[in-house]
């Protein structure tokens, strides 16, 4: 993996915590319901392509971008007191 793919890849992830973080209560509700009815997302040979190529084997830079995204807030908060 290239630099600038592990870099999308880190960026997509602190942008789906910043979304997820602005929008958590709605999000938990919409996959709540996902799950329970048991609608997957509709087959779009795009979406496929990017998770088969980017996504799978790089999941924990994901997880460490969306995790940054949800506590962005509060590490500017914290970084501006110090």
């Amino acid at each position: 993996m290239s630099l600038l793919a592990a870099v999308v890849v880190f960026v997509v992830g602190l942008i789906s915590g910043v979304v997820v973080r602005a929008v958590a209560g709605l999000a938990a509700i919409i996959a709540l319901l996902l799950v329970v009815f048991g609608v997957a997302a509709p087959d779009i040979g795009l979406v496929d392509y990017v998770i088969q190529q980017y996504y799978l084997g790089n999941e924990l830079l994901f997880l460490a971008g969306f995790l940054f995204g949800i506590d962005a807030e509060r590490t500017r908060t914290v970084v501006r007191e110090r």
